[in-house]
């Protein structure tokens, strides 16, 4: 296995000095972001695709670092009705794909996306149980008018470059779980899309990461290493807590940036995404990474640090730490 860092929670680092951060930490691996959602400090995507700077002069600065650029991250909505939005995060994902391409990555990870609920829409819908026949009319069309030929596209776009897109299964997404992955990769006959296994969505919404690392298979391309803690709220509130309150004008969540804007979390939250180890202890860790083992003995498996509790470098070496500790229990993926 390979254990690194999607380096997003250090782009307050120029990248040397972020893969220095990483290597510190006894990891060796980094994902680094290439659009959508967040900026690309770490990846000069224009240069790159322009040829003004060659692939082997990126690529040597990780190589300097003893750190292998093992993804790039281009997480979005490529789905998005808004002229504004959705076409912008579709080329990201069309760029990055050409990108990790042009550098080796083998991985790219994005999300589904999510599709307005009819023709003419402006805002995205996420039809969690469609209950009502009117649900399932609207999922109809979010799938086969709007995801599928998207998708055909972007697979179609990958197997001719090499690149496996990773789709990180998370809420208010099309694909938010193992069978709406499974349902995408039939209704586009995919050869290059697949899934990045994050378990810190499937926890809260009571599925076990395990299981659904079996239940997909070879469809799991990627990896990340981040976690969720259920909280006592969560009796009374439940896991689709919506007590969430605006961000004030002007302000960004810790941890974000570029146009996403989320609004603020629940202060006595149901759920809280936490370092590795703060959620789930190393006896589940160990489980995870001996099943994406069985899956792929090279798969990459990246920290994604989101715990407000605890800061960057904090919250990094507690999740590398129990990676380390959870891979002493599966010599086997060392």
């Amino acid at each position: 296995m390979k254990f690194g860092v999607y380096t997003a929670v250090l782009h307050d680092q120029p990248l040397r000095t972020a893969l220095a951060t990483i290597r510190s930490l006894g990891l060796d691996g980094a994902e680094i972001n290439a659009g959508g959602f967040l900026p690309t400090p770490h990846l000069p995507i224009d240069e790159l695709l322009a040829g003004t700077i060659a692939p082997a002069e990126y690529l040597g600065i990780f190589d300097a670092a003893g750190i292998e650029l093992t993804g790039l991250n281009v997480n979005g909505n490529p789905l998005h009705a808004d002229p504004e939005v959705g076409p912008e995060d579709a080329d990201d994902l069309r760029r990055a794909i050409c990108t990790a391409a042009l550098l080796g990555v083998r991985r790219v990870v994005t999300m589904s996306g999510l599709p307005a609920a009819h023709p003419g829409g402006r805002w995205p819908a996420w039809h969690v149980n469609p209950w009502d026949s009117g649900y399932l009319d609207s999922l109809d069309y979010q799938w086969d008018s709007v995801a599928v030929p998207f998708w055909r596209e972007i697979d179609a776009l990958a197997r001719d470059h090499d690149v496996k897109v990773c789709i990180e299964m998370h809420p208010q997404n099309l694909v938010f779980n193992p069978p709406t992955m499974r349902r995408l990769v039939e209704k586009i006959d995919a050869t290059h899309v697949g899934a990045e296994m994050d378990p810190s969505h499937l926890f809260w919404q009571g599925i076990d990461p395990i299981d659904a690392i079996d239940y997909l298979g070879d469809l799991v391309y990627h990896a990340a290493a981040k976690d969720t803690r259920i909280n006592p709220a969560c009796s009374v509130a439940g896991v689709l807590d919506d007590r969430f309150t605006r961000v004030p004008k002007g302000h960004k969540q810790t941890g974000l940036g570029g146009r996403h804007v989320v609004n603020q979390w629940p202060v006595n939250s149901s759920w809280d995404f936490v370092a590795v180890g703060r959620g789930h202890d190393v006896e589940f860790w160990s489980r995870f990474i001996a099943a994406l083992y069985r899956v792929d003995p090279d798969m990459a498996v990246n920290i994604e640090h989101e715990d407000t509790e605890l800061d960057q470098l904090e919250g990094l070496q507690v999740a590398a730490n129990t990676l380390r500790d959870a891979s002493s229990l599966t010599p086997q993926c060392l």
